[in-house]
Formats: structure tokens, C-alpha cells, sequence
């Protein structure tokens, strides 16, 4: 049957036609935008997924600045710290051409104060955005710096930030701010390498200045009989053996009393093992003196006192060479976890372009046929004008 009112045919046609036209819109979006689930009304349970991991990715990329922000701050204490080591390195050698005879240790200390100031200055200029990790005020005990390090999420969507921590302490750090606890201002107690001692000879007690821990020439300078003949059996010095105890040479094996006697059977001896050092001073790498008063004994324990530093110093530079290794290897970590995450949420939610470029033309192909097919059934109303000429 024909009808006027009713075009069967024209409205299959046009359904069809707006099937393609919409079909044609979704293609159209997924190749302009290049993603197949751009809403949640595409896939709600893959653009859920996408959204959490590109916020991780956001995450992630604050961390990538943050391992950038550390390794610079590392890496400026880990320069300064090299620096000063290299500066500690002269001390040492100054102090150890100060033990030479004859050498003029006014001149050697002209050369040390210009020394000890530098690293001063090095100190004060390792400093990276606020952050000086060669100098603290460590009144309050160990000061703990972090680096960020990574974002998580586990296995139950908890989210957490982790850190790399680096320890300020009096091992690791070369200044103390406030007080001297540090490697290079860590007070050490320096003694001359001769002791004073009351000297009792026949009953006349005398103080004596005793050199290299032996009283040979105080027993010379005594006019006693003891003139160091070792011929004669006689005690030729007292030995230090152990702290402000001594002992005669002829008996070292016992340590009786505090008062240590030796009589040969005319002469009495006694000596007064509570006695101090002659000098006592205190010094830090970075405020060692030196003049011609220096003793020997004293240099020795000087150049220990910066052997030690050095050693202190050598172990916080290989703590910083070690963490800064871990954050190069973090940021590598991170840059790829980055890729990854990327090329995982690409794959749930990216068009494929090849396949969408086709299924495009595919549709403009059946719009123009819908439309032909709409065309052919609206002339088939048109006919029944023929009947009526």
C-alpha cells in the first residue's frame, strides 16, 4: 500500500541515517581527542582507573623535582666537604714540617690560621637553598635532614610518601653553630710531653720538669751518684706505666704505692706520680696554635687530633657519595616508572588511530548511502502526483 501520510520507508531510512550520525560523532571525538574512553560514560571502570594513575603520575613528577632539589643539596655538601679535606690534607702536612729542627713555627701557624680560616669559608658557602649541611646547631643532639624519595600506593589504595634521611651529627658535620662538638671545633686535650715532679733525694724534695718521660737528667743535675752509669746497677730513669703512675726502670713489673722508692742503700729516691703535666691545653682543628714553645710531644698529638678529623670527615664524605648515588639511581627509577605508568594507562584508555581512521571513512561512506536511501524513499510519495494529472 502507498501512503501520503505514512512513509515506511523514509523513516527506516532516516533511523538508520541517525544511527550513523551518531556513530559518526563518537568516531569523530575519538579521533580528534585520541583517547577511546575520554569520560567516565565511555568505560567508567577504565577512565577510573586512568584518573587515579595520572593523579600518581602528578605525584610522581613532584617527586622527580624533589630527588632533583636533594641531589643538589648533596651534591653542594659532598663539594664542600671534598674541599675541606683537601684543606685538613695542608694542616697535616704543616704540622708535620713543624717537627722538623730549626724550622720557624711562627711562620708555619701564619700559613695554618689562613687554612683554618678557608675552611671557615667553605662551610659557610655549602649551602644549597637554604640548606647547609657542613654546619648546624647540634645543641639539641642528631638533626635529621630527609629527601623525598618515591610516592606509593599499596596493594589497599593507602597512599604515602617515602624519604632518604641523612644524619647531621657530630660525626658528619664540620661545624657546631652553637657549641663545639663537631669534627673540626671538637675540643682535644693536648699535652706537653713533660711532666713536673717532686723529687725526693735524701730527704730534700725537690720539683723537677721531667722531658720524654725519663728523669736521667734530673738525677745528673742532682749531683747525686746516680749519673746514669748503667754499669753500676743504677736506676737510669723511671718509667710512665700508666696514667701518673710511674715506676723505677729496675722494677716495672709492681706499682706498690702512689709514691714509687728506689734506694740503693745510700740514697733515697721517691717520686710524686700524682703530679700533672707540665702544660695542658686544649685545641680543635680548627683552632690548633703553634709557636716555638711547641714540644714535640704536643705536635705529635696535634697531627693525631687532624689524622682523626681527617678519618671523621673521609667517613661523611662516603656517606654523602653513597646517598647521592641512591637518589641518581631513585630518579632513574622514578623517570621509568613514570613511562610506564603512562604507557599502562595508554593502553586502557589511547584510540587506535589506524582503526578509528578507518571505521571513519567507513561512516561517511554509509551517511552518503542513508542519505541516497532517504532520498529514493521521500520520491516514492511523489509519484502519486502522476496519477492525478
Amino acid at each position: 500500500m502507498t501512503s501520503i501520510l505514512t512513509n515506511i520507508a523514509a523513516m527506516a531510512a532516516l533511523q538508520t541515517l541517525r544511527s550513523i550520525g551518531s556513530n559518526l560523532e563518537e568516531t569523530q571525538a575519538h579521533v580528534s581527542s585520541g583517547l577511546r574512553v575520554g569520560e567516565a560514560a565511555d568505560n567508567a571502570a577504565y577512565w577510573s582507573i586512568a584518573t587515579t594513575m595520572r593523579s600518581d603520575n602528578m605525584a610522581l613528577s613532584a617527586v622527580q623535582d624533589a630527588l632533583g632539589l636533594g641531589a643538589a643539596k648533596v651534591d653542594t655538601a659532598y663539594a664542600g666537604m671534598d674541599s675541606a679535606i683537601e684543606v685538613v690534607k695542608e694542616i697535616k702536612k704543616k704540622l708535620v714540617a713543624a717537627t722538623e729542627d730549626g724550622v720557624d713555627k711562627n711562620k708555619i701557624q701564619e700559613e695554618i690560621t689562613q687554612l683554618q680560616d678557608q675552611l671557615v669559608s667553605i662551610s659557610e658557602a655549602a649551602s644549597f637553598s637554604g640548606e647547609n649541611w657542613l654546619q648546624t646547631d647540634l645543641s639539641s643532639g642528631t638533626v635529621t635532614k630527609s629527601i623525598v624519595a618515591s610516592f606509593v600506593r599499596d596493594d589497599s589504595g593507602n597512599v604515602s610518601v617515602k624519604k632518604v634521611d641523612y644524619a647531621l651529627s657530630t660525626s658528619t658535620v664540620l661545624f657546631d653553630t652553637v657549641g663545639d662538638t663537631a669534627i673540626l671545633d671538637n675540643l682535644t686535650s693536648i699535652e706537653d710531653d713533660s711532666i713536673t715532679l717532686n723529687i725526693n733525694v735524701g730527704g730534700v724534695t725537690s720539683a723537677y720538669t721531667v722531658t720524654a718521660y725519663t728523669i736521667e737528667d734530673v738525677i745528673a743535675d742532682t749531683g747525686s751518684v746516680f749519673t746514669g752509669d748503667s754499669a753500676t746497677g743504677g736506676a737510669l730513669s723511671y718509667v710512665k706505666v700508666a696514667d701518673d703512675v710511674w715506676v723505677a726502670a729496675v722494677d716495672q713489673t709492681t706499682v706498690a704505692t702512689q709514691e714509687v722508692a728506689y734506694d740503693d742503700g745510700t740514697t733515697s729516691w721517691a717520686v710524686d706520680t700524682t703530679a700533672a703535666p707540665a702544660t695542658v691545653t686544649t685545641a680543635s682543628v680548627a683552632t690548633l696554635t703553634i709557636d716555638a714553645n711547641t714540644t714535640s710531644g704536643q705536635l705529635d698529638q696535634l697531627i693525631q687530633m687532624v689524622d682523626d678529623a681527617l678519618e671523621a670527615m673521609t667517613s661523611a664524605a662516603a656517606d654523602l657519595g653513597s646517598i647521592g648515588m641512591r637518589i641518581d639511581l631513585q630518579e632513574e627509577f622514578v623517570s621509568k616508572l613514570t613511562d610506564s605508568i603512562d604507557s599502562g594507562v595508554g593502553r586502557l584508555v589511547d584510540a587506535d588511530m589506524n582503526e578509528e581512521s578507518t571505521r571513519l571513512k567507513a561512516l561517511q561512506t554509509q551517511q552518503q548511502l542513508a542519505i541516497q536511501s532517504l532520498s529514493i524513499a521521500n520520491t516514492s510519495s511523489e509519484n502519486i502526483l502522476t496519477l492525478f494529472r
